[in-house]
């Protein structure tokens, strides 16, 4: 029976120690960072997916990192959803995003993949794109770097000083989703100053 009440929030990132740091895992950071809030061991017993599953006040919360590598998460997050009785429309996927500065954050309820590897395959995987995205700025790389190397490397220093910042707003705009629905975190969070510049200046 499909429960009304269930929400997937899905981190995208890739597995293993070799990637853990690196820009493209901003998904899985976030979603480790709300696992150790909520007390979420990861596991779950599902193929090419770790998730727990939390009860808040009004809902049951299950978190979930693809483990098949950025361009194949759809299939594993569909199985999930399946298991779980929900639609797309109740996943929340968060994942990194070249075309945001770093630490601006940008929420949609639909639209296309933006060229993310992650989201074409959930897109593909679920039949579409009417999910809710938290898309998480990593900003671009300076003329000369390829895109694809720039993603798959670890934050400059710079990055790290506020990294948990730019992770904890990130939180805090997921728990809006949940509790106060995605109008609502659009209008709190889609804002076009730079994050970094403000995190930076209230210091």
């Amino acid at each position: 029976m499909r429960n009304e009440k269930t929400r997937l929030v899905v981190g995208l990132g890739n597995p293993g120690r070799k990637y853990r740091h690196t820009r493209h895992n901003m998904g899985f950071m976030i979603a480790d960072a709300l696992a150790a809030e909520w007390r979420i061991k990861f596991g779950g017993g599902q193929k090419n997916i770790d998730y727990g599953c939390h009860p808040l006040t009004e809902m049951r919360v299950c978190l979930a990192k693809p483990m098949a590598y950025m361009n194949r998460s759809g299939p594993p997050a569909q199985r999930l959803a399946d298991r779980l009785g929900i639609s797309c429309k109740e996943l929340i996927i968060v994942h990194d995003d070249i075309d945001l500065a770093f630490g601006r954050l940008k929420i949609k309820e639909k639209g296309g993949s933006g060229g993310h590897k992650g989201i074409k395959s959930i897109m593909e995987a679920f039949g579409g794109g009417v999910f809710t995205r938290l898309r998480v700025g990593i900003g671009r790389p300076v003329p000369g770097i390829d895109v694809t190397d720039y993603v798959l490397r670890p934050f400059d220093s710079p990055e790290k000083k506020i990294l948990v910042e730019v992770i904890d707003r990130a939180k805090e705009a997921v728990h809006t989703i949940l509790h106060e629905g995605t109008l609502e975190g659009m209008n709190r969070f889609n804002r076009k100053t730079d994050v970094t510049d403000s995190i930076l200046h209230s210091r």
